[in-house]
């Protein structure tokens, strides 16, 4: 049974890009299959995997709009058993062109069900904003990972996400399932950072992941070279967090 996960969170720089590529390479190491779908216009996701985006001709632009099927955007990455349906930056227009048309919430949903089984996991890249493609991801998914920063401002915008989330659930998607708060650039020398840690396990307990990801100088490096962080240095903090993280979603999901 294939489990799809949205990352989502509509503040930027909360490390949503970097935890869906590391946590796909993850999943994908302990050989389970895994497809990514990048749902943010910047395709970091998918330049994080070595795709290039500007020869990107079929993504998930195509798949959205229904012009292409979900199997013709499928693309190999050279993380083991990881695909990917890439973005390009023409997936900014999808917010206009989607707008008149009915049942637009249910795009990716539909799209998907030619994929059942097909996978073990999927994960959705959402764009930084509660637009129409993030919409899109949630009415798809099973279950969303939200990622928080352990900085000052961590809390700001979650309340506001999670009422779109029940949003979606009451009108949407029944089924949608908070998989987990992830908190993410971790530095244990800082004060602050373990403030942060305990008012969101106080306020969110169960709901948020054992594993934290911390801060990590590999975890940034890696993409520039169009690699995980599983490929681009295994032994990092980063790679052992993400993998830690992997087998937690795994051992959830059993």
């Amino acid at each position: 049974m294939t489990k799809i996960i949205a990352i989502a969170n509509q503040k930027g720089g909360v490390g949503k890009t970097t935890t869906t590529v590391n946590l796909a390479a993850s999943l994908g190491v302990l050989e389970k299959k895994v497809l990514l779908i990048d749902a943010d216009p910047q395709a970091n996701a998918s330049s994080g995997l070595g795709i290039d985006v500007d020869v990107v001709e079929i993504g998930t632009y195509q798949v959205l709009e229904h012009t292409a099927s979900i199997n013709d955007a499928i693309q190999k990455t050279t993380s083991p058993n990881v695909d990917i349906v890439p973005a390009h930056i023409d997936l900014v227009a999808i917010e206009i062109e989607l707008v008149d048309k009915e049942q637009r919430e249910y795009m990716l949903q539909k799209s998907l069900t030619k994929l059942k089984n097909k996978y073990d996991y999927i994960l959705i890249d959402c764009a930084p904003s509660l637009g129409l493609i993030t919409l899109n991801s949630l009415v798809a998914a099973d279950s969303v990972i939200i990622p928080i920063q352990c900085e000052y401002f961590a809390l700001e915008g979650l309340g506001k996400l999670l009422n779109t989330i029940k949003s979606v659930q009451n009108i949407h998607n029944p089924n949608l399932d908070i998989e987990g708060l992830l908190l993410t650039m971790f530095d244990s020398r800082l004060r602050l950072s373990n403030q942060v840690v305990e008012e969101v396990r106080k306020h969110f307990s169960s709901m948020v992941f054992d594993t934290i990801i911390r801060r990590n100088t590999r975890l940034g490096e890696a993409p520039s070279y169009g690699e995980s962080i599983i490929a681009y240095d295994a032994t990092s903090k980063g790679a052992v967090n993400y993998l830690s993280l992997a087998n937690e979603i795994i051992k959830k999901n059993a």
